[in-house]
């Protein structure tokens, strides 16, 4: 009796037992692990290995599949729209691997959705907030019909559909990783960072789905997204779908000047940082630049007037008297459309709210304020709201007109998820999303690093 190849799953990896005279590469995939005598690989190896030993007609015993074939049917009769059913069309096309880029507010999960029901296979989905894990277990269970559980948030319940935190499948994913055919990532560009691509290295699922409005990365090179879920399958740009999915919209760049005070003090600081970088040899262009800087400001002399010096020039450009000026006269050229005031900081979103008495979200605000915050926005009872950085991603939010970026880093994702904020349609609406910012400080050139986006290359970017 021939004694069949052996597969199984252990703490996030495949342990594959060859008998003697197999033809089987396992090294192909595998290295020797001499404690089990066994082969031993990550678990996301296990659709080309179960392919190759289908194929090959090579006898095997598969213990590491736990998930099931479902019978799925989607109960809403909506149909999908043009771009979803190719986006749907293009990943089955990729064997059910591969990564949809659509913009924010364009449907994805409904894209999600299409994908569930055409695998029909148990299906772990990977959010980033609580909120969305949330969102998506209550839209899929009106969808499907069906309960769906959730890991994160004080949950802990696997279903044949489960809805996951980043964090909860990454403490998790060890002991479940053999229990899902189908792994959906949502905002998939967290994913390749060092931690938490361990959720994909450790699942055996086949069939992979990343869902993201920009899921390029500048601190990573582009095919570890793709070692992970598969190739970009389909994708669909802000300025593709504007004026049909999306609202009609401008940009607006609008430049201010330091008055006398502030221009001395920003030149003053800026120095003083600048020759610190000088005189320790430090370029912050470089991959490694800023963690050198820390570095040095932690081990060289002057190192934390340096810092201070840093903080200060930076704290004048983003939030200086002229900026808060011009946030005052958008704020009444649009008096009643629904606004977001972006920052960078906490502490100039408290200022602005402070000073025009509006609520103010940030990491810090409890989750019933920030709903109640939210659903205020959406009855027009707030006509306004200011964040740092919570808004970004990973909240639903409601409909805006008008947005307003006082601050922000050089991230492209960033600038075009906030411009994403205040896209979705209603009859006759136009957007616009104005960016306020320092002349004559470094402040201008991170604008131009955020901007380099075909959603801001149009005839409606104004760069005044």
């Amino acid at each position: 009796m021939t004694i069949p190849i052996t597969i199984e799953f252990s703490e996030g990896t495949l342990l594959i037992s060859t008998p003697p005279g197999s033809e089987a590469p396992m090294e192909q995939w595998c290295v020797y692990d001499s404690r089990f005598n066994c082969w031993r690989c990550d678990a996301s190896a296990y659709a080309p290995i179960v392919e190759y030993l289908y194929r090959n007609h090579i006898p095997y015993e598969d213990t590491a599949r736990s998930y099931s074939a479902l019978n799925l049917v989607l109960r809403e009769q909506r149909q999908p729209r043009d771009y979803q059913q190719a986006a749907l069309n293009a990943w089955t096309a990729a064997k059910r691997r591969g990564i949809v880029v659509l913009p924010t507010g364009t449907g994805k999960t409904f894209v999600a959705e299409l994908a569930i029901a055409s695998a029909n296979r148990s299906t772990l989905v990977v959010v980033p907030t609580i909120d969305l894990m949330t969102q998506w277990a209550s839209q899929l269970e009106r969808a499907f019909g069906c309960h769906v559980g959730m890991l994160g948030g004080g949950s802990h319940e696997i279903a044949d559909i489960t809805v996951s935190t980043y964090d909860s499948a990454l403490l998790s994913i060890d002991s479940s990783g053999g229990k899902f055919g189908l792994l959906i990532v949502d905002e998939c560009h967290h994913l390749p960072g060092q931690t938490y691509r361990h959720i994909a290295t450790a699942a055996i699922a086949p069939y992979r789905l990343g869902l993201s409005a920009t899921p390029e990365r500048d601190d990573l090179p582009d095919n570890q997204l793709e070692e992970l879920l598969g190739k970009i399958c389909f994708r669909k740009e802000i300025d593709e779908l504007e004026g049909t999915v999306l609202a009609d919209y401008t940009t607006e760049r609008i430049c201010v000047e330091l008055d006398e005070e502030e221009f001395a003090a920003y030149h003053a600081s800026r120095e003083r940082y600048v020759n610190f970088l000088h005189r320790n040899a430090i370029n912050l262009n470089n991959q490694d630049g800023w963690k050198a800087f820390l570095l040095a400001v932690a081990r060289r002399p002057g190192g934390r007037e340096a810092y201070r010096a840093y903080m200060e020039q930076k704290r004048i450009a983003t939030a200086s008297r002229a900026k808060l000026e011009t946030v005052w006269q958008l704020l009444k050229k649009h008096a009643g459309s629904r606004t977001l005031i972006f920052t960078a900081d906490n502490k100039t979103a408290y200022e602005i709210g402070e000073r025009f008495r509006l609520p103010v979200l940030t990491h810090h605000t409890k989750a019933a304020e920030r709903k109640d915050f939210l659903d205020c926005f959406r009855s027009g009872e707030y006509p306004c709201l200011v964040t740092s950085k919570v808004l970004n991603e990973g909240v639903d939010v409601p409909e805006a007109e008008i947005g307003i970026v006082v601050s922000g880093s050089g991230s492209i994702r960033e600038h075009v998820q906030r411009l994403g904020r205040i896209l979705r349609p209603t009859p006759g609406k136009s957007a616009i999303l104005y960016e306020i910012v320092s002349f004559g400080t470094s402040e201008y050139s991170t604008s131009d690093r955020r901007r380099q986006h075909r959603a801001y290359e149009r005839p409606g970017y104004l760069p005044m």
